[in-house]
């Protein structure tokens, strides 16, 4: 009798929480600030200071990491780490590291770390590279409407 109960109650707390689920929107919630991987590695552990030095996506390695905004970020070289350390804000992926078109259009997805492109010196990232020629189509355009959207998206308004 006791097993039935608890397993009732467990029940009853699930239903609860898919109740919830239903009722709060996803776009309601705020996102993190830095689009993470379940280990906390940021731009999936590409290093972004190679982005914008070697042109070029580059795996960063494990001895070569800082945290910041709540993520762990690698770099390739211990020169690209103190590169980014000195001034974040450069070389950080705009909106978070999020897919630059999907901000574009008021939400967040992951990115494909081979899918980039610096404008205007500010690393962009997409989820693909087949949604990043939707994105190259008007790149302005795009990056105005995200400029316009991250803030909201991050606050979950």
């Amino acid at each position: 009798m006791t097993l039935l109960r608890k397993r009732n109650g467990w029940l009853a707390v699930l239903g609860i929480l898919i109740v919830v689920a239903i009722l709060v929107p996803a776009t309601a919630m705020a996102v993190q600030p830095v689009n993470a991987t379940l280990l906390g590695w940021a731009i999936k552990g590409h290093d972004p200071v190679a982005y914008f030095v070697q042109g070029e996506p580059v795996k960063g390695k494990g001895a070569h990491s800082y945290e910041w905004m709540g993520a762990t970020w690698y770099f390739a070289s211990a020169e690209n780490m103190e590169l980014f350390a000195g001034d974040p804000e450069k070389y950080a992926p705009q909106y978070g590291g999020y897919c630059a078109y999907a901000v574009s259009q008021g939400y967040t997805a992951k990115i494909d770390p081979d899918a980039w492109k610096i404008v205007d010196d500010k690393l962009y990232l997409n989820f693909s590279l087949k949604v990043q020629r939707i994105w190259e189509k008007d790149i302005p355009g795009y990056i105005a409407k995200a400029d316009v959207n991250w803030p909201q998206i991050l606050s979950g308004n």
